[in-house]
């Protein structure tokens, strides 16, 4: 939690944090500013002090509004620094990141590097300003980062915006099975009123109009994926498919909250009309896993051990894992889950590389999402929730929403 921070700076061995970028669709910013219309502006917190937002003055009332202690970078007098380099806007930028620094007590020591910003322009910027300041030592970190520790546990704040988005999810998904239920059939195959069948890029169109009518937004887009496509659980769906009967169909659903928020996590897998005898068997199997291994989470258990609970119960039911395999293409082959917040993968990692520290703790917000995929037999199933695991020990979806396999339609246009 944000109450972490400098504990876990401390654990991390950093004197201070330097998050650059736009308060929007930038995780590390958007953790401490909340979300604000704040284009691009530097943060920098020294460990054991407040946290300074430096802003741009044409963004002066959205940084005020953050609450953060603010501080104008046209303090820092840019035209000036550019005589003093001869009109080098390179060395005139790394020289005000020196003033600034210098200025709030950080002149020495680990300093960690976030936010979203241009590759190429962040690294002449700061390898400039590491020569400028020998004394610190720029860090880098991946996804054992102290602000993704952070992150891992959410505050009640937190909780109720991804409470928020997840209910907002459900309602689109709602609205997409009654979309797809109302719709008449012709020849195993759904029909729009134009009299031409309805595809994978139809109900995506419903889809992305309906997070933005909820006032959310779609920035990693939708898996809405049917027949072999749903059998390759990245696949995203192939916008000319038709959507026809019996075809397994995975929609798997992320969106955010407005400028960049929360993120919930959902999936589900639907057949129209009917499922074929192997589906339907494929599916039940799925679904078997997924409430075994939902009733076992408990507080404390390291993260990893869900993972191979889950590769030991689809393979005592005769399916490849990426346990005995870790190059399947077939069967369960993906862990289990991953942590949600501002972005849609953080901590707790479930694989099996996750460090010791991935345990379900207290504020602990991750997803269960076991599946079995068989693109060569036109077939792949997931169910996803996305759970809370309170202080009281309890463990349980943050939303909830049925988990039937098929759904009714008309079966004459």
């Amino acid at each position: 939690m944000k109450t972490d921070i400098d504990r876990l700076m401390e654990k991390h061995n950093l004197d201070a944090i330097l998050i650059t970028g736009s308060a929007q669709h930038n995780p590390p910013m958007t953790y401490l500013t909340g979300i604000a219309h704040i284009t691009s502006a530097d943060l920098i917190k020294k460990r054991g002090c407040d946290p300074v937002l430096f802003y741009n003055s044409m963004e002066r009332d959205e940084a005020a509004k953050t609450g953060l202690v603010t501080k104008n970078l046209s303090d820092y007098q840019l035209i000036e620094l550019l005589k003093q380099t001869g009109g080098d806007f390179l060395k005139a930028l790394v020289l005000r990141y020196k003033q600034m620094l210098t200025e709030f007590g950080v002149n020495s020591g680990r300093v960690a590097l976030y936010g979203k910003v241009d590759i190429g322009a962040a690294y002449a910027q700061f390898k400039e300003l590491q020569d400028l300041l020998p004394e610190i030592t720029f860090v880098g970190e991946l996804d054992n980062s102290m602000l993704l520790e952070a992150m891992a546990t959410k505050d009640d704040e937190e909780v109720e915006h991804i409470r928020r988005i997840g209910n907002i999810t459900v309602g689109v998904v709602s609205k997409v099975a009654e979309y797809l239920t109302s719709m008449p059939v012709e020849k195993d195959t759904l029909i729009k009123p134009d009299g031409k069948p309805l595809t994978i890029g139809d109900v995506k169109r419903k889809i992305n109009l309906w997070i933005a009518e909820a006032g959310a937004e779609n920035p990693e887009d939708t898996i809405f994926a049917i027949g072999r496509d749903a059998g390759v659980p990245h696949s995203s769906g192939t916008a000319t498919d038709h959507i026809c009967l019996g075809k397994t169909i995975v929609f798997d659903i992320f969106p955010c909250e407005a400028g960049g928020g929360y993120f919930y996590d959902f999936t589900r897998t639907w057949c129209l009309g009917y499922a074929p005898d192997e589906v339907q068997a494929l599916y039940e199997d799925v679904l078997s896993v997924f409430n075994d291994v939902k009733s076992k989470f408990k507080l404390g258990t390291h993260c990893p051990e869900y993972q191979k609970l889950t590769c030991d119960l689809f393979e005592a039911r005769g399916y490849p894992t990426i346990q005995s395999n870790p190059q399947t293409e077939e069967g369960y082959v993906h862990s289990l889950g991953h942590g949600v917040g501002l972005n849609i993968h953080e901590r707790p990692w479930f694989g099996k590389n996750a460090s010791p520290d991935e345990k379900i703790v207290p504020g602990s917000i991750f997803t269960c999402e076991p599946g079995l995929y068989y693109p060569n037999r036109n077939m792949g199933v997931r169910i996803e929730d996305t759970f809370w695991a309170r202080s009281d020990g309890q463990i349980s979806p943050v939303v909830d929403y049925p988990v039937d396999l098929v759904l009714p339609v008309k079966r004459k246009k």
